[in-house]
């Protein structure tokens, strides 16, 4: 499990080393561990290869000017342009007293022709609003002739603690100091940072407001079946999902259960001919059930309130999904209860518009979580999963291909086996979507949600292997 600090944590524990931050030794720290990332980037051989360096005011500059310094010393030709009025004084001394040569926006337009790579070092954490100007310009030209960029802790114009991709330099390398900001984890913004290369310079971050899961937190907190376990210690899944106009959302929901472990799956919705035609070791009798899967694809339902407020008396944990999420009224949720809403959903919930979710979806995940007092997984290209104690973590990122429709309905089925197996709402939420994104990194490409989901059955013995794409 990794951990994502903001922006303000970044700064308070900076201000907490005291004679480090004064002296400069942090920036020395930062810059030597840049340089060190750029020689490694240009191979064996670094002697007389180009480096041009996109210079700000501020302390990424400095940063970017003191590698710099560290490349001439390797033999490397750098050369900077000053993207503002002022510079890092010291950090420009030293780079000119090192061999360092200044070049204007026009040059520095010119030298991507044959620069090796570029550092980013325009912005910093403090940045806002996305990048503007000459600097625009330039990040631009850099993404169209595809010179290879390395960003100083962020890649400029991008917002520390937003998901939002303001318009920014595309790194290839993020160069990160002290911890990992939220621009680089979330989606839309962390498209932008590449791979992110976190350096330990010292700083005392303590605990953090955002957490994200790996493949091996999924390996750890999967609840592998043993020698004793039976159907029942397996889980049993109660699905209620689906219409007569929608019966694709039922098989699709109950297709999450199957393949994603569940000892048996019980299915009492409105499409029990589609499910079991798909499905024929579903059963379609009422019994014992350890969890239940209520709302997808259930559409205009009269008696909806009335199935929900049953299922949640029942005290068992629940996946509310879909259209059942607005059919809760005041019912009385709790920690056991996992609402799985996409954006626009949430929106609807929290009576506000969708692009304020879009702009902060932790915050507006977090609010849900509290106010209702359920656990709630928010679904997208991020997928969060808020507790009402405030924690939230990210589940495993995944490709762009599971955005179609139909997921949602396969990942409420993946929770829904999770908490029949006993896991708890925020670790069923994180299994789900993280085997889900799991499968679709292994197996790439348009894969209707039918086809995905099969291969969560496949990625999930993978766990424990090696060449699993974590």
């Amino acid at each position: 499990m990794d951990s994502v600090f903001t922006v303000a944590e970044i700064r308070r524990a900076e201000e907490a080393t005291g004679d480090l931050l004064a002296s400069g030794e942090l920036m020395q720290r930062a810059a030597s561990a840049l340089a060190s990332v750029v020689l490694d980037e240009l191979g064996d051989r670094p002697r007389g290869r180009r480096v041009l360096l996109a210079v700000g005011s501020g302390n990424n500059g400095g940063d970017a000017l003191w590698a710099g310094v560290r490349l001439l010393r390797r033999g490397v030709r750098v050369d900077a342009w000053r993207t503002a009025d002022a510079v890092h004084e010291e950090g420009w001394a030293a780079f000119v007293a090192a061999g360092g040569r200044e070049v204007d926006a026009m040059s520095a337009l010119e030298a991507l022709v044959d620069a090796d790579l570029v550092v980013d070092g325009v912005l910093g954490i403090g940045g806002r609003g996305g990048l503007r100007g000459a600097a625009a310009v330039f990040a631009q030209a850099c993404a169209d002739t595809q010179t290879p960029v390395i960003a100083v802790d962020l890649p400029s114009g991008l917002e520390g603690d937003s998901c939002v991709a303001l318009p920014s330099f595309a790194a290839d390398v993020t160069v990160t100091f002290g911890g990992r900001k939220a621009c680089q984890v979330l989606q839309p913004a962390a498209s932008r940072c590449g791979r992110v290369v976190v350096v330990d310079i010292g700083l005392d971050l303590g605990e953090p407001e955002l957490w994200t899961w790996s493949a091996a937190d999924v390996a750890a907190h999967y609840p592998w079946p043993g020698p004793d376990s039976d159907k029942y210690a397996r889980g049993v899944v109660g699905v209620d999902t689906g219409s007569a106009t929608y019966p694709g959302a039922a098989v699709l929901a109950t297709m999450g259960a199957v393949y994603g472990g569940a000892g048996m799956v019980r299915y009492l919705g409105a499409a029990r001919d589609a499910v079991v035609a798909a499905l024929p070791n579903v059963v379609t009798a009422a019994g014992r059930v350890q969890a239940w899967l209520v709302g997808s694809g259930w559409g205009s339902r009269p008696d909806a309130s009335a199935i929900v407020a049953w299922c949640l008396g029942e005290g068992l944990p629940t996946v509310v999904d879909a259209d059942a999420l607005f059919a809760l009224g005041d019912a009385t949720l709790g920690g056991h209860v996992l609402l799985t809403p996409h954006a626009g959903e949430l929106a609807r919930l929290l009576s506000v518009e969708r692009s304020a979710v879009e702009a902060d979806p932790a915050g507006h995940a977090r609010r849900a979580a509290s106010e209702t007092g359920a656990v709630v997984l928010l679904k997208g290209a991020s997928q969060y999963v808020a507790e009402p104690s405030g924690r939230v973590t990210l589940a495993v990122g995944g490709p762009a291909w599971t955005a179609q429709a139909g997921s949602g309905d396969t990942l409420a089925g993946l929770c829904a086996a999770m908490l029949a197996a006993g896991r708890p709402a925020g670790e069923a939420a994180l299994l789900g979507a993280s085997l889900q994104a799991i499968a679709a990194r292994n197996f790439p490409g348009p894969r209707p949600p039918q086809d995905l989901v099969r291969h969560v059955a496949d990625v999930i013995p993978m766990l424990r292997s090696p060449g699993l794409d974590r």
